[in-house]
């Protein structure tokens, strides 16, 4: 699966455990969780299904504020979201925003320090989330 500005990688853990690794990788760092949303439980509550599909929004104010100051349009993809969730053959997929990615949706100026600490940070977690 491609996506421009989306990076996807497999979990060998079912979506509920593989989030809750997620989670606690991201609490680790000492990163604030804002919220942990389940789509597929608001589906059932609205009488639909919908596989598993859970967004973990999560950052901190130090590491935001400054991309924020330089163009507050990217405010509206921060915090940083991660989603993990279940394609139709079962398996199990955690993706996230490309920060580069981000960084040129926004006309962010000289992004190269932050953007290569985002992605080192997220390849962390996500490496974490689905480490045997």
């Amino acid at each position: 699966m491609t996506v421009p500005g989306l990076t996807t990688i497999k979990s060998p853990y079912p979506p509920r455990e593989t989030m809750s690794r997620l989670e606690a990788a991201v609490k680790s760092k000492g990163l604030t969780v804002f919220a942990r949303i389940d789509h597929a439980e608001g589906a059932a509550a609205a009488g639909l299904e919908l596989r598993p599909t859970e967004v973990l929004i999560f950052g901190n104010a130090k590491g935001g504020t400054p991309l924020m100051q330089a163009v507050q349009t990217i405010a509206l993809d921060l915090p940083l979201k991660a989603l993990v969730w279940q394609d139709a053959s079962g398996e199990t997929w955690l993706s996230w925003n490309d920060p580069a990615w981000l960084a040129a949706r926004h006309g962010l100026g000289d992004p190269e320090a932050v953007v290569g600490k985002l992605s080192a940070l997220l390849q962390d977690l996500a490496n974490v989330a689905i480490a045997a």
